[in-house]
């Protein structure tokens, strides 16, 4: 029988996939290969910590795409959306005839199909939502699947195959392939969603804020009557889009926030180790204690993030109990405040920040949790938004609470308009008029060799980059390592 659909392939079948690396992608990769089906992929430049996931999982990654990568020719090729049209695996793809579809398509028939499905979705937070609600999930004994844009460290990688009748995966609002122009939370099945945040992104396939507004709205019209929204009660987008929500708005629309919603945290206690903080659930007019929780994280975003999963829990009937110890012992996501080490004295963290709200954010999250270090922030513009002028002044203000800011060029501008490209040094310049000391560098290199000349024991580097950013953070961990060991540490 001719295989046509993914549903119809046998254990041990080949599954190729195209854009192997990216953060969906490679989970998909290992779900796959978990449920025995023999598995390839094809990247152009492979970078931890998906490649290494990848190739821990006895995949090859094929670099660069080439029509070779078809051959032998594969049962069935899931295509990755930074793959076009006019790719050489894609056109051999077409040439062949082999059966294909996108991975979110691929995730909802295979992979969700009937559970209940778990979309953690918004501007910003949904990877550390997510990976939130996962262990969460999978501490309460429910036996989740689950997908994560990141790798949580409670799991040690990206994805889970479920044993239980829930999914909890990372809904992104990206274009699902070039074949299917529909963002990929489309094809999740959502009963439950938790929205974080909306604003602006993505500027190379969205035109304005009401283009990103129409993409979260198809979302919010695919929740069922007996589904699930949890929505964040301080972003007034988030507010306007869940009115059109199908679920119940009486009893299945939740809303979550600091000073507002059903759900309201307030913080107890902010240090090296997290934070301490308090839920209480109104309703009614009447308040409800949920108790104190400990986490990891720090930031009020990271707060809300763990306060809508709490909210969820609450909503679905965990025991709350068992969700407060699963949060006490979570313990985080890399590349989201990830201590990178210490080398004489200096403390080197990695972010995944780049929108101008998740640098500002982060940036303060960190400042709270490491009062009186002095701050270098250290920032590659690498996403497709950040790489071009859209929001070139926004990223001043998201700046200010850094004490030094080193800014490195943009990321491959080659595709878009001169006009339209983002500008390190304008920023540079503008926050020097704001009284900030601040730098453009050609690259990694330059950074580090500053980094190295100007850090002192007991100052902090927070790098943020949404991308490999040229090895910086093993190039600055060795070079500080090699200056403490030659001169000793720097007072």
């Amino acid at each position: 029988m001719e295989v046509k659909q993914i549903n119809e392939l046998k254990p041990g079948s080949h599954i190729h996939l195209m854009g192997v690396c990216g953060t969906a992608m490679a989970s998909l990769a290992g779900l796959l290969k978990d449920r025995g089906f023999k598995v390839t992929g094809s990247e152009l430049n492979p970078y931890p910590p998906m490649s290494t996931q990848i190739e821990n999982l006895g995949i090859t990654i094929m670099k660069p795409y080439k029509a070779e990568n078809l051959h032998p020719k594969p049962d069935f090729v899931i295509v990755g959306n930074v793959i076009s049209a006019n790719n050489p695996e894609a056109q051999e793809l077409m040439k062949l005839g082999i059966p294909y579809t996108s991975l979110p398509k691929a995730m909802g028939e295979f992979i969700i199909g009937n559970r209940e499905s778990i979309v953690i979705s918004g501007t910003h937070g949904k990877t550390t939502t997510t990976s939130l609600m996962a262990w969460v999930a999978t501490e309460v004994g429910v036996e989740p699947g689950f997908l994560i844009g990141g790798i949580a460290k409670n799991f040690s990688k990206s994805f889970q195959n479920p044993k239980g009748n829930f999914f909890v995966i990372e809904g992104d609002e990206y274009d699902t392939a070039y074949f299917d122009k529909v963002p990929k939370f489309i094809h999740y099945r959502p009963r439950h969603v938790i929205l974080t945040s909306v604003e602006f992104d993505h500027a190379d396939i969205y035109a304005d804020l009401q283009a990103v507004k129409n993409a979260f709205s198809s979302l919010m019209k695919l929740i069922p009557v007996n589904g699930t929204l949890m929505a964040c009660a301080e972003d007034p987008i988030v507010m306007e889009l869940s009115q059109l929500a199908k679920a119940n708005i009486k009893t299945n629309v939740k809303t979550y926030g600091l000073t507002q919603g059903d759900y309201r945290a307030t913080v107890i206690k902010v240090q090296d180790n997290g934070s301490l903080f308090n839920v209480s659930y109104h309703k009614n007019g009447q308040k409800t204690d949920l108790g104190d929780y400990q986490v990891c994280l720090t930031g009020d975003y990271n707060i809300l993030n763990t306060t809508a999963v709490i909210g969820l829990a609450h909503s679905l009937g965990w025991d709350l109990a068992q969700v407060k110890k699963a949060l006490a012992t979570f313990q985080g996501v890399k590349r989201r405040q990830e201590v990178l080490g210490e080398p004489g004295g200096v403390l080197v963290i990695e972010d995944f920040a780049h929108h101008p709200t998740a640098v500002r954010e982060t940036i303060k999250g960190i400042v709270a949790k490491y009062p009186g270090r002095k701050l270098f922030a250290v920032f590659e513009p690498r996403s497709a938004t950040s790489r071009r002028k859209v929001f070139q002044k926004d990223y001043v203000e998201a700046f200010k609470q850094a004490d030094q800011i080193l800014i490195a060029e943009a990321f491959d501008q080659g595709k878009i308009d001169t006009e339209n490209r983002f500008s390190s040094a304008e920023l540079a310049q503008d926050l020097t008029r704001e009284a900030k000391r601040a730098q453009a560098y050609p690259g990694a290199d330059s950074i580090v060799a500053d980094l190295v000349k100007s850090s002192r024991k007991g100052d902090l580097i927070l790098i943020m980059s949404n991308g490999g950013f040229d090895g910086i953070y093993t190039k600055l961990i060795s070079a500080l390592e090699a200056r403490s060991a030659e001169i000793g540490t720097p007072i």
